[in-house]
Formats: C-alpha cells, structure tokens, sequence
C-alpha cells in the first residue's frame, strides 16, 4: 500500500512538472517567434542592409529574453512568497482563531458528505499535528500547493532559451538572402511554418483543439508583423 502510494505521488510530481515545463516553453517560443519577426518585418521596409536587421535582431533576442527569464523568474519567486505569507497566516489562525479553524475544517469534511461525528473524529485527530493541520487548510480551504523552490530559476531558464530558440527563427531567412525585402519573404514563410507547428502541438498539450490553436498562433504572429512592416514603411 505503501509503495503504491509513493508510486502515485512520484508520478503526479512528474506530470506537474511536465506541465510546468511545457507552459514555460509555450510562453518563451511564442513570444520569440512573434517579436523579432515583427521586428525584422518592420525594418525591412525601412532600411536596405541585412546586417542592421540581424544586429537588431540579435540584440532583441538577448533583451528578449533577459526580459522573458527575468519575468518568469519574478512570477516563480512571487509565488513562493505568497505561499509562505499563507502559511505563515494559517499556523497564527489555528492558535488565534481555534474554533474557527476548526469549523472551517469539518465544512470542508461535510461537503465531502461524512457526518457531523467523522468530523468530529477526523478533526480530533488532525489537530495532534499542528503541522498537518495547516497543510490540509492551505489544500483544501485555499487551494495551494507548496510551490518547488527551484521553480523561479527552472521557469527563468526555460523561458529565455525558448524566446532565444523561437527568435533565431525568423531571423535566419536575413543570413542566407542579399536584401532584406527577400529575407522578409523566406522569414515570413519559415515563420508560419513554425507558427502553424508550434501552435498546432502547443494546443494538444494543454488539451485544445489543435487545428484552432495553429490558425490562432500563427494570425497573431502574422498580424504583429504586418502592423510593424506597415508602420515602418509609413514612418520611412
């Protein structure tokens, strides 16, 4: 029973990071593939050298994902201190506000259906471990679960390699092309592509419909671009 268990929970752990993983991955590429595509797009038509594109390029994609690491980063570390705020809250409560805690407690138990006596019983018992306690109320009463300290700097590395990997992308057409109104078309069609693809197998993974989440990527992609081009061309 035990093993059994150990395996359960072994194997949750693994599907949450998986699932961490991939929205990391989504949040980095999607951006990387977009930006500097629009970007490239907008200076081409606005200056004639390939070289100005790249080096702007190249220095968006660092900024970018500085920025995007950074970011995500942020969002992890934040998560952590609000957790341990919480925390820190619930173990004041049960000694500050005891019989509330405690109703709170058997309310959860009661819309599980037990009876008002497994309640009590269950409640009993759970308040020998202080420990336990807590961590029931910070699952059950606030839906939290204790955030991987390692998260923030997993979740920082994920994303800028993501935005760097998406955003070498739309930029490779400028190297093998001589102007850049031919480096915008190889980089519009090599773009769509792995907006289509990434959009598509984006969707299966976090369970949308996949045909809808390509055409939706890749219209996002394909409209900030031609906003940028549009824009340039304007101010030039």
């Amino acid at each position: 029973m035990s093993e059994t268990a150990t395996h359960h929970h072994h194997h949750q752990e693994e599907h949450f990071e998986q699932t961490e993983t991939v929205r990391d991955i989504v949040i980095g590429m999607a951006d990387g593939l977009t930006v500097p595509f629009a970007l490239a797009a907008g200076l081409s038509s606005a200056v004639s050298s390939n070289a100005i594109i790249i080096t702007a390029g190249f220095a968006e994609i660092v900024a970018g994902s500085i920025a995007m690491g950074l970011g995500g980063y942020l969002a992890g570390k934040t998560e952590i201190e609000h957790y341990d705020s919480e925390l820190a809250r619930e173990y004041r409560e049960i000694k500050t506000h005891y019989e509330t805690e405690r109703r709170e407690v058997k309310e959860i138990f009661a819309n599980y259906g037990l009876s008002p006596e497994s309640q009590e019983t269950i409640m009993n018992e759970m308040e020998k471990d202080p420990d336990k306690w807590v961590e029931f109320m910070m699952k059950f009463e606030l839906g939290l679960e204790k955030p991987d300290i390692r998260r923030a700097r997993q979740s920082a590395r994920n994303i800028g390699l993501a935005y760097i990997v998406g955003g070498i992308v739309p930029l490779s057409a400028y190297f093998f092309t001589d102007t850049p109104h031919s480096g915008l078309l190889i980089s519009a069609i090599i773009t769509v592509v792995c907006l289509m693809f990434f959009g598509y197998f984006k969707s299966k993974a976090t369970g949308q419909q996949p045909l809808k989440g390509a055409l939706r990527t890749t219209m996002i992609g394909l409209l900030a671009a031609a906003a940028a081009y549009f824009f340039a061309k304007l101010l030039s």
